[in-house]
């Protein structure tokens, strides 16, 4: 990640800031991608990234930041692509173990906080991940306007952490006065809280949990484990739902055949009654300065077959 360091008389004669800056950096992507459920099934993959973060310190010791994201990757056609971006901006306030998030951010289950909600996903696009038969609502940070604002909070002391995070998503709609006539419009709100806890054992493994209630979609809980043992990383995860009809578990691992590639794999099942098991097999070899080879070929809940095969890269 390049850095670009504010050192101005200016900013060195700010009242109470002990540091600042602004870090840019940020990832890409391009390859082919294969989905057999798409009327144009194989297409070019390609996407970038740039985090835009802005850094301060009071002499306290408290740290604030400022992000917001801007995007460029293929549009809902196979050969088109678009960009977007700034986002809005997510903020944060931290101070020993305590975290404070507001604005365009990560709920808990997305953040991964206490549970490891995609695992090792697939190919260079992770077009399967360890959620894929898993209806819970996911929404974080993007380089795109939000309806509603994210608060999340994370404590942390010692090998234990807790996390609350609440959203609130207000849409109007008309509502007629009387039939044939125009009305006014109502306000629906649609609140959703999370609470997230964790704790990582002695020998690394870590395990957790978050229940989410959301009015729309009702109660949801997920409970992970994830941990490495040698050369195998591994994810575990089952979760329910009021908005599912099964139970959803999944099973991820990524085995280190040498210091510069892995092998991977994924299977997911349950979630809805009639859905297929999702699975996926894939490799990632780095090819050194931040380059990473990764492919894959897989199957998806609805029994499409998927594939990439691309290259990754960080900035």
């Amino acid at each position: 990640m390049k850095k670009i360091l504010f050192a101005s008389t200016a900013l060195v004669a700010t009242a109470g800031v002990a540091a600042a800056e602004i870090t840019i950096g940020g990832s890409a992507r391009f390859g082919l991608a294969y989905d057999e459920s798409q009327a144009d099934e194989t297409r070019i993959e390609q996407r970038m990234r740039v985090n835009i973060t802005g850094i301060a310190e009071t002499d306290a010791g408290v740290k604030l930041e400022a992000r917001f994201r801007l995007e460029a990757n293929e549009d809902s056609h196979a050969n088109d692509i678009s960009g977007r971006g700034p986002g809005a901006a997510g903020f944060a306030v931290s101070y020993g173990g305590l975290r404070v998030d507001v604005g365009n951010v990560s709920n808990v289950l997305d953040s991964g906080d206490q549970v490891d909600y995609y695992g090792y996903g697939i190919g260079f696009t992770s077009f399967l991940e360890a959620n894929s038969n898993f209806n819970g609502p996911a929404t974080g940070f993007g380089a795109d306007s939000k309806d509603f604002t994210t608060i999340k909070a994370r404590y942390t002391v010692g090998d234990f952490s807790a996390s609350v995070s609440y959203k609130e998503t207000r849409a109007q709609a008309a509502v007629p006065v009387s039939p044939g006539v125009g009305g006014s419009l109502a306000v629906a709100a649609d609140e959703e809280w999370q609470l997230g806890l964790g704790y990582t054992l002695a020998n690394g493994m870590a395990i957790g949990a978050v229940y989410s209630d959301t009015d729309s979609a009702g109660d949801y809980w997920v409970l992970g484990l994830n941990g490495t043992a040698g050369a195998v990383g591994y994810t575990v995860m089952v979760g329910d739902g009021d908005n599912q009809q099964d139970v959803s578990v999944s099973a991820s691992i990524n085995y280190e055949v040498s210091s510069a590639t892995s092998i991977r794999a994924l299977v997911a099942d349950g979630g809805v009654t009639g859905a297929d098991t999702a699975y996926g097999l894939g490799f990632r070899h780095g090819l050194g300065g931040g380059v990473t080879l990764a492919g894959g070929v897989g199957s998806d809940s609805s029994g499409n077959t998927l594939a990439d095969l691309g290259v990754s890269f960080s900035f």
